[in-house]
């Protein structure tokens, strides 16, 4: 049995993964890069407290697009805003921190 180095407790009880998203400021917003395509950029996730290479894979399977995790953010191939939200709801992110910008 494996201790969260945290909180101490069991890995099977451990919430620190679920207090953390309640916690976090997360921006969604669209970019333009080059040759005209568009971006759906996630910013804000703790990289600390949330695997960020495991929510992208989690995202790209979702919206059935290509993307990466770097340098604290995850970008997305395509336009999924309101997508995107919806599926980090799922994860088990609060809605309100979650912003939408255009």
């Amino acid at each position: 049995m494996t201790v969260c180095v945290r909180c101490g407790l069991s890995q099977d009880l451990c919430v620190c993964e679920s207090i953390a998203k309640e916690s976090q400021k997360i921006i969604v917003r669209i970019e333009c890069k080059k040759f005209n395509k568009n971006y759906t950029v996630i910013e804000g996730i703790d990289q600390k407290e949330i695997n960020l290479e495991q929510l992208a894979k989690k995202l790209k399977e979702k919206l059935a697009c290509g993307g990466t995790a770097k340098e604290d953010k995850i970008e997305l191939q395509g336009k999924h805003l309101q997508k995107t939200k919806e599926v980090l709801i799922q994860a088990g992110f609060a809605p309100e921190t979650i912003i939408l910008q255009q």
